[in-house]
C-alpha cells in the first residue's frame, strides 16, 4: 500500500484517485475549493461525477503541505495552464523525492514544452527521472464505472514506467509502458485541438464522413508536428495518439467536442466556455500548437482554422469552406 498525495480534484482527478483507493492505496487529495473538499469529505461523490461513491481510504484537504508530506508517490490532475505555478508552491515545500506522475494534458504557451518537462524545468533537472506521465482514452464518467479501457504510462526511467504500470492497473484500466515520453505527451495534447473541430463538424450537421476525413487529416498534422519535434511516428498510432484521437473526436462526452458543437451553434468561444464550466484544454493547446507550428514550419490548417473560430476571427461554416478551397497536394503518410 503506498501513500499517495494526489494534486486536482476535477472529474479526472477524483476518478483517478478514487481508482487508486479501490487498490486500498491511501490518498490524500488537494484542491484549491474548500467547499468541493467539504462536500467530498460529507458525500464521497463528486458533483460532475453523480451516483458514483468513493470507496477505500480518501483524504481531502486544501492544504499542499498536507498532501505532499511523506508521500510514496505523487499524481497530478490541474490544468496545463495551472501546472507550472502548482509545482512552484510544491518545490517551496521541499517534499520527498519520489515517483511524480502527470495526468494533465497540454502544451504550455509560450515555451511550447510538454507538461513533464514544465515540472523538471520547476522542480529541477535532479527530478527528471522521477517524472512519469499517464495518457490515452479514457473518460472519467466511464473510467470510474469499471468500464474497460487500455492507456500508455511512460516517463524517463523503466523504473517510473513499471510503478505507474504497477500501480494504476486494474482489471478494467489496463495500463502499457511506452518509453517515448514526448510522443505520448503530443499526442494526449494535440488530440484536443482535433477534437474541438469535430465539434463543430457535429454541430454543422456535416455527416460522419466529414469527421472521419477530419480525424485522419487531424492525425497527420498532430504526427507532422511531433515528428518535428523529436517524437517516435509510431507512438501517434498507438493509444495515446490514434486511441486518444478517436474517443475525443466521437463523443460529447468530451468537453473539447462539446466545446466545438457549442461554437457551431453560434456561441462565441467565451459563452462556450462558460456554459461547459471546465477547463477546455483543445483551446489553451491550440495556441502552443501555432506557437511549434511556426517554430518548425509545419503546415497545420485545420489547427490554425479552430484558432480563428475560437478566436471569433472566422465563422464556422466560413472555416469550413476555406479548408476544402485549399490547394490539392497528393496524401502523404
Amino acid at each position: 500500500m503506498k501513500k499517495i498525495g494526489y494534486l486536482g480534484m476535477g472529474a479526472w482527478g477524483y476518478c483517478l484517485a478514487s481508482l487508486l483507493a479501490s487498490k486500498e492505496h491511501d490518498l490524500i487529495c488537494w484542491t484549491t475549493k474548500p467547499d468541493l473538499a467539504e462536500h467530498l469529505t460529507k458525500t464521497r461523490e463528486h458533483p460532475l461525477l453523480p451516483g458514483h461513491k468513493s470507496v477505500g481510504q480518501m483524504t481531502f484537504t486544501t492544504n499542499l503541505s498536507e498532501a505532499t508530506h511523506n508521500v510514496d508517490m505523487l499524481v497530478e490532475s490541474v490544468t496545463s495552464a495551472g501546472l507550472r505555478s502548482v509545482f512552484e508552491q510544491v518545490r517551496a515545500l521541499h517534499f520527498p523525492k519520489c515517483p511524480i506522475i502527470l495526468t494533465s494534458k497540454g502544451i504550455e504557451q509560450d515555451t511550447g514544452q510538454i507538461l513533464p518537462e514544465v515540472a523538471i524545468e520547476v522542480l529541477g533537472e535532479d527530478f527528471r527521472q522521477q517524472i512519469g506521465f499517464l495518457s490515452g482514452p479514457s473518460f472519467a464518467t466511464e473510467v470510474i464505472r469499471g468500464l474497460p479501457t487500455s492507456v500508455v504510462g511512460t516517463g524517463y526511467s523503466h523504473e517510473v514506467i513499471k510503478n505507474i504500470c504497477d500501480t494504476f492497473t486494474t482489471p478494467s484500466f489496463r495500463i502499457y509502458p511506452n518509453t517515448d515520453i514526448l510522443g505520448v505527451a503530443f499526442g494526449g495534447a494535440l488530440k484536443n485541438i482535433i477534437g474541438i473541430a469535430c465539434g463543430i463538424s457535429e454541430g454543422l450537421a456535416l455527416g460522419n464522413s466529414s469527421k472521419a476525413a477530419l480525424m485522419t487529416r487531424g492525425l497527420h498534422e498532430i504526427r507532422k508536428l511531433a515528428i518535428a519535434c523529436g517524437c517516435k511516428p509510431d507512438t501517434l498510432n498507438g493509444l495515446a495518439g490514434m486511441g486518444d484521437l478517436c474517443v475525443t473526436c466521437s463523443s460529447p462526452i468530451s468537453r473539447n467536442f462539446r466545446f466545438g458543437l457549442l461554437l457551431a451553434q453560434g456561441l462565441s468561444s467565451e459563452q462556450a466556455q462558460a456554459h461547459i464550466g471546465m477547463v477546455v484544454e483543445g483551446a489553451y493547446t491550440c495556441i502552443s500548437a501555432l506557437q511549434l507550428s511556426k517554430e518548425f514550419q509545419v503546415e497545420m490548417p485545420i489547427a490554425e482554422t479552430v484558432y480563428n473560430i475560437i478566436q471569433n476571427k472566422m465563422r464556422p461554416m466560413d472555416a469550413v469552406k476555406a479548408l476544402m478551397r485549399r490547394t490539392i497536394k497528393e496524401e502523404h503518410l
